[in-house]
């Protein structure tokens, strides 16, 4: 059920065993959506081409991008005042783009830290105007969303950021901040399509597609209308958000290929999955089975609190460093790859993304048990 392979030589003949791919991105791809593209690499649809090969400017292509944010408005249920832009450069562009285009009247913005990520946009903000630290978690090592206080929020900022799901520290927002009449700005690459959102809380979402949408390569941001076209004197032409709204993303060349892969993830989650609420529902069994098992582990532990545990992605620890090196190793024996934590942290993680099957959950749980009665 999943698309990593281990290749296995076996009486000179190489035979394919699946891993489960707990890897934080890039990450897991549904198996259909595999099997789509794999039957469509040589032949797309009649075309006697693969899309990695054809011309962005053909209607043959024309017609994949134009579907792919038809699909994405469709499951995201995107208002129509809202633009949709396919980028490169990763979430990371974002975090000077943002301040380019947005920061514009008063030149001042809040933030929330929540980890890395949200550090390193706070601190690309601050390159480009007034940027206020209006709290944060790193007191205790991005464990918790910090509560906020309206009061320590700027009232004339061009906007507040927020990084909606903590990809490395696995925390997430589960009530967002009421910024009033101040655009809310949320990077949600880790948590895009994981469940339903209410598009018109924000001003603007962004991703990186390499987690939950699509391979590495696309960028998705959907922004709403009027905040696009006053971008300041010095942003570059492509980091300004009016030369990819007035060319349907397609300036110049787009990730065709990921766009693609992103259209057919798009299709197994409206017709296969059954559309963003059922696909929460999914989400919410997986997670609770590896949450259910850490609280009650007499070895494992995680390493965030309960109200802000992330449906996405889910760090424990055993406590002993070399312990959690073994632990690693067992998972590699036993066709678990990726679970080592991020470097800054140490321990393990657990990416359950939308296309990972419950049953590399259960499959994890189970190396979990076995190694737990081994080591207490």
């Amino acid at each position: 059920m999943n698309i990593t392979y281990l290749y296995l030589a076996r009486k000179g003949v190489l035979e394919m065993a699946r891993v489960y791919n707990f890897s934080a991105g890039p990450s897991v791809l549904p198996e259909a959506v595999l099997k789509k593209a794999a039957d469509e690499m040589m032949d797309y649809q009649g075309s006697g081409q693969s899309v990695m090969e054809m011309s962005h400017r053909s209607k043959v292509y024309d017609a994949i991008i134009k579907e792919a944010e038809a699909l994405l408005r469709e499951v995201m249920n995107i208002p129509d005042n809202y633009k949709v832009l396919f980028l490169q450069g990763g979430a990371s562009s974002q975090f000077a783009m943002i301040p380019l285009n947005l920061m514009n009247k008063s030149g001042k913005a809040d933030y929330v830290i929540t980890g890395q990520w949200a550090k390193k946009a706070y601190k690309e903000g601050a390159r480009y105007g007034s940027a206020n630290v209006v709290a944060s978690s790193e007191d205790k090592t991005f464990s918790y969303i910090p509560k906020l206080d309206k009061s320590t929020f700027t009232p004339d900022a061009d906007y507040f950021h927020i990084c909606m799901n903590n990809t490395i520290y696995g925390t997430v927002y589960h009530e967002l901040p009421d910024t009033g009449d101040v655009p809310l700005v949320a990077d949600i690459s880790s948590c895009i399509l994981s469940e339903p959102i209410d598009v018109s809380k924000f001003g603007m979402l962004y991703a990186g597609a390499q987690k939950n949408m699509a391979p590495a390569g696309l960028t998705v941001v959907i922004i709403r209308e009027d905040l696009i076209g006053n971008a300041q004197e010095i942003t570059p032409t492509m980091f300004n958000y009016q030369t990819h709204a007035d060319n349907d993303s397609m300036f110049n060349t787009p990730p065709c290929y990921t766009i693609y892969i992103a259209k057919l993830v798009l299709e197994w989650i409206k017709n296969e999955v059954g559309g963003l609420e059922k696909m929460k529902e999914l989400n919410v069994k997986k997670a609770n089975l590896l949450y259910d098992f850490l609280d009650n582990s007499k070895l494992f532990k995680g390493t965030v609190v309960a109200e802000d545990r992330s449906l996405m992605n889910v760090p424990f620890v055993t406590g002993d460093a070399d312990l959690d090196a073994e632990f690693v190793k067992v998972c590699t024996e036993n066709g678990i790859v990726n679970i080592k934590g991020h470097r800054s942290v140490g321990g393990m993680r657990a990416s359950i993304y939308n296309a990972m099957p419950i049953e590399g959950v259960e499959k994890l749980i189970a190396v979990m048990k076995e190694f737990e009665e081994k080591h207490v």
